[in-house]
Formats: C-alpha cells, sequence, structure tokens
C-alpha cells in the first residue's frame, strides 16, 4: 500500500480521505449540499446520510490502496473540519498516463485562494507519485471560479464537449482542459 501522503501549507492540512473522517465528510457535504448543487450531478437524499458517506469514504480508500484513484482533503490546521476536496480519479497507465481531476471548495472559504494552495500542493504529489504525464479538468462555461483557477494552475483548454456530463440534473457542455507533467 501507498504511504498516505500529508502536506502542509499555509493554511491547510492536506491528505487522503480516510475511513475516519466520514462523519467530517457527511458535515462538509451536508453544509455545502445547496452550494455546490449546480456543479455536481444530482443526488439522491440517501447520499448525504452517515451510512451512504461512510460506503463511499471506505471505497475512496480502497481506490487509494489499489491505486486506481485518490481522494485528498484539505483540512483546517486542527483537522476538526474538511475546507476542500480534490479527487484525481480514473487513473490510467501504460500509453496514456493520465487522470482526471475534480474538486469542490465549502461555501464559507470560496474566495480565498484555499483550493488553489490545495492543488498546487498536490499535483507534484500525483504527477511523481503516480508518474502521470497529464491531469485533465473539465468545468462548466458558466463555472467563471473553475476558469481561472485552472489557468492560475497552468491548465490548458483543449475544447469543448457538448452535452458531457449531467450536472444538476440535465447535461451540461463542459471545457476540457489538461495540465501536462513538467517536473519529470
Amino acid at each position: 500500500m501507498r504511504k498516505i501522503p500529508e502536506f502542509k501549507t499555509e493554511n491547510l492540512i492536506v491528505s487522503v480521505l480516510c475511513p475516519q473522517d466520514y462523519k467530517l465528510l457527511v458535515r462538509y457535504e451536508n453544509d455545502n449540499r445547496s452550494h455546490l448543487s449546480p456543479w455536481e450531478p444530482a443526488r439522491a437524499e440517501e447520499y448525504f446520510s452517515l451510512e451512504e458517506t461512510q460506503k463511499r469514504t471506505m471505497l475512496n480508500f480502497d481506490s487509494f490502496k489499489l491505486g486506481s484513484s485518490i481522494s485528498l482533503v484539505g483540512f483546517d490546521k486542527s483537522k476538526s473540519e474538511i475546507i476542500c476536496l480534490c479527487s484525481f480519479s480514473n487513473i490510467i497507465h501504460g500509453a496514456f498516463q493520465a487522470c482526471n481531476l475534480g474538486y469542490s471548495i465549502s461555501k464559507k472559504y470560496q474566495g480565498k485562494g484555499l483550493m488553489f494552495e490545495m492543488l498546487q500542493a498536490s499535483m507534484p504529489y500525483v504527477f511523481i507519485e503516480y508518474n502521470l504525464h497529464r491531469v485533465m479538468a473539465n468545468y462548466i462555461p458558466s463555472n467563471v471560479r473553475s476558469a481561472r483557477l485552472l489557468n492560475k494552475l497552468g491548465f490548458q483548454k483543449e475544447g469543448l464537449a457538448k452535452s458531457y456530463l449531467q450536472i444538476a440534473g440535465s447535461w451540461q457542455d463542459h471545457v476540457l482542459t489538461s495540465k501536462i507533467n513538467q517536473i519529470k
């Protein structure tokens, strides 16, 4: 099993979402349900329950152990609250050496540069530890904050995918971006 990473940034402690963190995740997801709903798939009520969150957290941790994805959490300095999340999923090796990036931040912490801080600390780890060549991130064209964040992180726009993902109950176009590993 890979060693569980922990990065200390100026304002965050970034680590893998571990099974014991599920109660913090329940609080984060429920506190931010309406804030995040325009940018996420429609969720059934049970998705937000303690039991389902515990199951999802365990599955995410199992995927980390297998090396197929890594879900990271940006905790406050006391590790008593989740501020932001990011997930490097669908990790593929071989000729592709790439993954998808998804992320979210608590409504009360947006606009403070914390998502940038988390991703800036996390990207080198994913590129080096997983030996990836490309990280792909996509956003709904109206999501100006995501566009600015990805641009600031050095992601390059690659195109527009029509009717790409079903988000908030309807098929949404997405701007496709990627960042190529420059660390090697």
